[in-house]
C-alpha cells in the first residue's frame, strides 16, 4: 500500500506525520485489498485570522474509493475524525458486500 501525505500552506513536523501513518497502517485490518492511500493536511480560510485545520482522506481498493473530509482547530482531531469515519465507511461497504453474497 503506498501512502502520500501532501501539506498545503505549511510543513509538517515530524510527529503529525507519524501520527498520520501510524493509523494508515491500521486501516489495513479493514480491508485487506487497499492499494493506496493519499492524505491531505490544509490550511483553511487564509484571509481571515481564524485558520482551520483541514484533513482529507482519500483511500483506493480495487473497484472503489472512499473520500472523507473534517476540519477542526487541529490537525490530529481532524484527521482522527476523518479516519474514524473512513473506517465507517469501509466497514457500512464490506458488511454490504458480504451481505450480497
Amino acid at each position: 500500500m503506498t501512502v502520500q501525505i501532501q501539506t498545503v500552506h505549511f510543513d509538517a513536523d515530524q510527529k503529525l506525520i507519524d501520527h498520520v501513518n501510524a493509523k494508515i497502517e491500521k486501516l489495513k485490518t479493514f480491508h485487506d485489498k487497499i492499494i493506496g492511500a493519499e492524505v491531505y493536511l490544509k490550511l483553511d480560510n487564509l484571509s481571515q485570522q481564524v485558520r482551520d485545520k483541514v484533513a482529507e482522506i482519500k483511500v483506493y481498493v480495487p473497484k472503489h474509493s472512499y473520500f472523507v473530509k473534517h476540519q477542526s482547530k487541529t490537525f490530529e482531531q481532524s484527521f482522527d475524525l476523518a479516519f474514524d469515519s473512513l473506517v465507517n465507511q469501509v466497514k457500512r461497504k464490506k458488511e454490504k458486500a458480504m451481505a450480497q453474497h
